[in-house]
């Protein structure tokens, strides 16, 4: 391939904590935008924070349900959605976007007592198909076809759980990618949906009595109203199937615990029902209760808050946890349950050099995934923690899978990158034999591409490492255009990962560069740590440290460089551009948390993020959050990228108020011409369940708008370099 691929060259032919508060109903006059946006009110809202007088005068934004906020919203998608889909580039990435999307992704399969399934797409649907087979070589049925549910796809299946003898699944259904979903029960066998619907569920897990006939789970309480209040943490109950589900009892709710959340787990040996009760995304605790003594009293089994404790397995009298306690890069315990006292725990795997991110319990063997520098590697132990072998895998590259039944004799797990679309790969355990099951057919050329990782120093001299993408015969001429994604929090880590629309982006001749910032979970805890609360400006030096590094080092300038990131990533592009926006040509903030001081106010999912940001209703929290809070550090007069804010109106997760009071702000203050545009979809949520028409467009919009911004044009570039 040559240095200009088949976009390249069609792109070239194209033309360019009290808080006491103070508000007036009466707004200030409006100003008219010298730079064409749409106009936005003010009102004279303050608030106090322990002494610091703080301006918010975009606040009526956040009601949602209002009228006048619709109308707003109205006004900037008709503003930013004709100029988006107007530009040159649009129509051509649109069309190239959507034959790279259409291709069979197959997910990786997991298998429950005799059946076997998996998810797959055939390419351009709506929603990922649910199959089942009940062996390898047989037709796989469909099982579940979410695309039936609505017209325009927007209904999606949020999670799935198999009972234990693969007589039922349970399935939670997302209307417009809301977090809120209804779980509705199936006989796998007949294929009949039974009558069963349970809701004011978000995030709870399904966890299937041995017997198959019911299920705990974790609601919402309902309000005076009858709707379900997710201000408030949620409870465990039992559902009996074949019941309504005012009938379901009450199993476990904490009192006076506003930020604490239980979920249920029934032990793979159907002895105990365990209560995971997070808070915050630190550390855990975990109550425990013999399943058959369902009148005895739940005892605290883990309770110490001294990191956190993930679930594994069962066996014999044992229970198995992967743990950061005393071991921030992970470790594997096994408590004896018939031993009381301190001395009733044993260390089965201990910490590594590399960070234990996951561990999966598959007949007998513990399959252990660690990163290695923020890729793969994966290592298999007996229940005794003696290791049986480390999986040989093709490269550098993310693994996932490891999942199904803990009696089930096969598990598989797939490996993908960059530009590695995926293989799927079966695992025989009584042999530990590994085979090659299924392997991704992508539609476009990908050998001509490169990944690999460079190490650049941060504000403090800590290193950070980087991945780096791009064609093989890149020039280190400073005229590339690159795109910096980051994220830098809650302990998640960023690995090799396929996506579609990267690829279109490096065909159009560009650099995708992805620093591993503090704050991920790349390197264990200690690494998360260093970019949560008081440190959360590292994670932010980091990033400016990583765009400043690819342009030392010639890959792109300051005129050809945008940044992008998601939800919290989108507070790290945010305030990336408030405090450097001298150094990036554009940027892209999507669905992002952007501001800090009141973040937590929405629901108690929100307010769990304590844990990573602090909480401004805290004197000494309240000014690290106050000094890089985008909504609140836009400075007038200053010359910011070109911008664009996306986010959703139906994200219940990060309330898309933060993405309208961030345009509002940088629209009021521009300093210059360069575009700031808010485009909201009405069909969607923070992101899950998105259908595949919607991310196309989407994605088209966004390299248009790069494109655009960053010049993306082989004629100029050709002039540029002479």
């Amino acid at each position: 391939m040559t240095r200009y691929s088949s976009i390249r060259v069609l792109l070239a032919t194209l033309s360019g904590a009290l808080i006491l508060s103070a508000c007036s109903s009466q707004p200030k006059p409006q100003k008219q935008s010298p730079y064409g946006f749409p106009q936005t009110k003010t009102v004279d809202q303050t608030d106090n924070y322990h002494g610091t007088t703080v301006a918010d005068p975009y606040r009526w934004l956040e009601n949602l349900r209002s009228k006048e906020v619709s109308q707003w919203v109205n006004s900037q998608n008709e503003f930013s959605t004709p100029y988006l889909q107007k530009l040159p580039a649009y129509n051509d990435l649109k069309q190239r976007l959507t034959e790279l999307w259409n291709y069979k992704k197959i997910g990786t399969p997991f298998q429950y007592a005799n059946r076997y399934f998996y998810f797959a797409n055939d390419g351009l649907q709506s929603q990922d198909i649910l199959y089942t087979m009940t062996d390898l070589e047989s037709a796989p049925e469909v099982l579940i076809d979410p695309n039936k549910l609505s017209e325009d796809g927007t209904l999606s299946l949020a999670r799935i759980q198999v009972s234990p003898n693969a007589k039922y699944i349970a399935y939670a259904v997302s209307e417009k990618g809301s977090d809120w979903t209804e779980i509705h029960i199936k006989n796998i066998e007949s294929g009949k949906t039974l009558s069963d619907k349970i809701s004011g569920v978000k995030f709870s897990n399904i966890a299937w009595l041995p017997n198959e006939n019911g299920f705990y789970y974790s609601r919402y309480p309902q309000n005076a109203n009858g709707k379900y209040d997710d201000s408030k943490p949620v409870s465990v109950y039992f559902h009996s199937l074949g019941r309504s589900q005012s009938d379901d009892e009450l199993i476990f709710a904490l009192q006076n615990q506003p930020s604490w959340n239980p979920y249920p787990e029934v032990t793979h040996d159907g002895r105990y029902l365990l209560i995971n009760v997070s808070s915050g995304y630190d550390a855990n605790a975990v109550f425990s209760r013999p399943l058959a003594e369902d009148s005895e009293p739940f005892t605290g089994l883990l309770t110490k808050w001294d990191g956190q404790y993930d679930y594994v397995t069962s066996h014999d009298s044992k229970l198995y946890f992967r743990t950061t306690a005393q071991a921030p890069r992970g470790r594997v315990i096994a408590i004896d349950m018939n031993s009381k006292g301190d001395d009733n725990w044993s260390e089965i795997i201990p910490e590594s050099t590399h960070t234990l991110t996951s561990i999966s319990a598959v007949n007998g063997q513990l399959f252990a995934h660690y990163l290695q520098n923020a890729h793969s590697r994966v290592g298999i132990f007996d229940l005794k923690g003696q290791v049986l072998q480390e999986l040989a895998l093709p490269g550098i590259g993310t693994v996932s899978g490891f999942n199904g039944s803990p009696s089930a004799k096969d598990t598989f797990f797939s490996f993908s990158g960059f530009t590695e679309p995926g293989k799927i790969y079966r695992y025989q355990v009584e042999q530990q034999r590994t085979t090659l099951w299924q392997e991704v057919e992508f539609p476009a050329e990908l050998e001509s591409y490169e990944t690999h990782q460079v190490v650049y120093e941060s504000k403090d001299g800590t290193e950070i490492p980087m991945f780096l993408v791009h064609s093989q015969d890149v020039e280190l001429d400073g005229l590339n255009p690159t795109l910096l994604y980051g994220y830098g929090g809650f302990n998640i880590s960023l690995t090799p990962e396929f996506k579609a629309d990267r690829i279109a982006w490096l065909e159009m001749g560009g650099v995708l560069a992805i620093p591993n910032l503090r704050g991920g979970g790349e390197f264990g805890e200690t690494w998360h740590q260093a970019g949560t609360k008081a440190n959360k400006q590292r994670v932010f030096d980091d990033f400016i440290a990583a765009a400043e590094w690819l342009i030392k080092n010639n890959y792109t300038n300051k005129d050809q460089l945008a940044i992008h990131g998601r939800s919290n990533g989108g507070l790290l592009v945010g305030a990336t551009l408030t405090q450097r926006p001298e150094l990036f040509a554009a940027a892209v903030p999507a669905v992002g948390v952007l501001d800090m001081l009141r973040y937590h106010l929405p629901n108690a999912n929100a307010r769990g993020w304590s844990s990573e940001f602090g909480l401004s209703e805290n004197a000494d929290e309240f000014t690290a959050l106050y000094e890089y809070s985008p909504v609140h550090n836009t400075k007038q007069g200053t010359c910011y990228p070109a911008t664009l804010v996306t986010t959703a109106n139906n994200d219940n997760r990060v309330a898309p108020w933060h993405s309208y009071k961030f345009a509002a702000a940088l629209q009021e203050d521009q300093g210059c011409n360069n575009p700031i545009l808010l485009n909201v979809e009405t069909r969607a949520g923070h992101g899950a369940g998105t259908p595949t028409w919607m991310k196309i467009e989407s994605a088209a919009e966004k390299w248009a708008f790069l494109n655009e911004q960053l010049g993306i044009n082989k004629e100029q570039r050709s002039s540029a370099s002479q």
